[in-house]
């Protein structure tokens, strides 16, 4: 008789004489590998005008369809359509287009310089532009925003000087972060901006204490994070999701699902088995699915979520389905794993060229002014960027003074450092330098 470890326990040797089949490990494989022709006819997307929008105080179990469908504004014609549409004025709109054209202009001009070896290292959001921006202006500007490392565009939408973002990447004199931080960890609080972190998804339980700070304080602002989706398999989103779930806090948890990592697709942070949205589900918290490129749609859904937020009904979790058109960062090479031409063929466009295409729709806009802006922004940052060079970049001498590397730790310096800060000195003196 064959012994048994535990209660319905089989040994090997039982196992053996069942026939069974070998165990066999799924590993996830990306749709399209480089020299693979993209195709995503296959893709289902929702009529624009199919989501349905709850009340903003709806209970998170009462909407949980919202995290597995899609919701869009624009349609295939560049119309505003549905009950999302957040009917918005003229002028919002095209501040809307000139800040998400700015951002890319931004972008291209620091990704020049970062080839030219002015700094060492940048990202662009490219075909992301929408997910920073239009969030931005949903949210009110005392909000307090903690982003991950492609949301520059908060910044541009709050109108924060560009000139003082390049001294940052180039880590030069007038560098707010005294060199501290790598190229585009910003950190503004007077813009409302949390420093970057280089360490993944650090910002979402940040974020949630924030908030429950704000409101265990009576206050009126509400936070918002970022992160990839990748990042939502690391134990800091599940704990901020705890935390958000448990005490209702106020704050808005994006999750830029732009369909690749740094070199590994989506599939393998589970976007295969279900949506990054459906993550909300567990927690009992709002989760929306968005369609990312739909700058109206982000737009709408920020400001649900940040209405939602303040009604105290509390957190909801937004998943913006978009694309990451360019490298992970000026380090990467996305050639060497994923199709060439994939973010020419992903179905849902640019968000620029689709906001522009509403904005003409209406009226408002036409082609000869937004070729006519693009130059005017391409100038701009130009100018920016040779402002921003007279401060210094990169390899050209230590930009900070020495003493520095030992402020800011603390309010006030104490003795061992002091300490350590004299020696250092006298060192230097010694070595003649």
């Amino acid at each position: 008789m064959a012994e048994r470890n535990g209660a319905g326990d089989r040994t090997a040797g039982d196992r053996a004489g069942r026939n069974l089949p070998p165990l066999s490990l799924y590993v996830p494989e990306p749709h399209f590998r480089p020299g693979d022709q993209a195709d995503f006819s296959g893709f289902d997307i929702p009529a624009a005008d199919a989501a349905p929008r709850p009340d903003e105080t709806s209970a998170a179990g009462d909407m949980r369809d919202m995290a597995y469908g899609l919701v869009r504004v624009l349609d295939e014609g560049g119309n505003a359509v549905g009950a999302w549409n957040p009917n918005l004025p003229p002028e919002t709109l095209l501040k809307m287009l000139r800040a998400m054209a700015l951002t890319r202009a931004f972008d291209e001009r620091m990704f020049r310089a970062q080839r030219q070896g002015k700094t060492s290292f940048y990202m662009k959001c490219t075909g992301e532009e929408a997910v920073a921006v239009a969030a931005a202006m949903a949210l009110d500007r005392d909000d307090m925003c903690f982003p991950s490392y492609r949301q520059q565009g908060l910044l541009i939408a709050r109108d924060w000087s560009i000139v003082d973002m390049m001294n940052q990447i180039y880590s030069n004199k007038a560098d707010r972060m005294r060199g501290r931080q790598l190229p585009i960890m910003y950190s503004v609080r007077e813009a409302g901006f949390f420093s970057i972190s280089g360490n993944l998804t650090t910002q979402y339980p940040q974020a949630v204490g924030w908030a429950m700070a704000s409101a265990a304080r009576g206050d009126t602002r509400i936070a918002a994070t970022w992160c990839g989706e990748g990042s939502t398999a690391e134990g800091d989103f599940h704990s901020a999701c705890t935390f958000a779930s448990v005490y209702r806090a106020p704050v808005i948890l994006n999750v830029v699902n732009n369909q690749w990592a740094i070199s590994s697709f989506s599939g393998f942070a589970g976007a295969e088995s279900t949506t990054f949205a459906a993550r909300a589900v567990g927690y009992g918290i709002a989760g929306l699915r968005i369609d990312g490129n739909d700058a109206l749609a982000v737009y709408a859904a920020t400001r649900w979520a940040a209405d939602r937020a303040r009604s105290n009904a509390g957190p909801t979790l937004i998943e913006h389905f978009t694309y990451r058109v360019e490298g992970h960062s000026t380090s990467d090479d996305p050639g060497q794993y994923r199709s060439a031409d994939e973010g020419s063929h992903w179905p849902l466009g640019d968000p620029i060229a689709r906001l522009k295409q509403h904005c003409i729709g209406l009226g408002i806009w036409d082609e000869e002014r937004h070729a006519a802006m693009d130059a005017e922004l391409a100038s701009m940052v130009k100018d920016a960027a040779r402002e921003a060079e007279k401060n210094g970049i990169l390899g050209h001498g230590m930009h900070q003074p020495f003493e520095t590397m030992f402020e800011d730790v603390f309010e006030e310096m104490p003795w061992h450092l002091k300490e350590q800060l004299q020696q250092a000195i006298d060192e230097k003196k010694a070595a003649g330098l």
